[in-house]
């Protein structure tokens, strides 16, 4: 409401609303893998790369020697290992953090139906950059 005690009505652009809805479907989904992973990892339901007695011991270690005492991959290794409790847990982490790039690519009809191909590239280019970032390639990642 208005400060005179008027309701004021909002108007949300059809984008907006389609982004807003495929990253509500994506935060579920995220949720409910990481969920399930790590129900899985602490009730021994799934085998454990990583036995979680062992985790306290590990977890403070640097990544590199994490792997190293493990015996994992980085990058994306551990999509072979799905079949774990705790690869699915990182399933969950890995959904949530990609989150925004099925956005952006839901956009995408929406920009090209009205010939708007500044955000139709923008939004595919911002997509792209989110892929290889996450890719694990030399020079996308920390």
């Amino acid at each position: 409401m208005s400060a005179t005690g008027r309701r004021e009505s909002v108007v949300v652009a059809a984008e907006q609303l389609r982004y807003a809805c495929v990253l509500d479907w994506s935060m579920k989904l995220g949720l409910v893998v990481l969920a399930a992973g790590f129900l899985a990892y602490v009730s021994g339901i799934l085998p454990a790369q990583v036995p979680l007695a062992d985790l306290p011991r590990l977890w403070g270690l640097p990544a590199a020697d994490y792997l190293r005492v493990t015996g994992m991959s980085g990058g994306w290794s551990w999509l072979a290992m799905l079949g774990t409790g705790d690869a699915l847990s990182l399933a969950g982490l890995a959904l949530l953090a990609g989150a925004s790039v099925p956005c952006l690519l839901a956009l995408l009809p929406a920009f090209a139906a009205r010939r708007d191909w500044a955000y139709f590239s923008i939004a595919l280019l911002l997509a792209g950059v989110l892929v290889l970032a996450a890719s694990g390639l030399p020079g996308w990642h920390g």
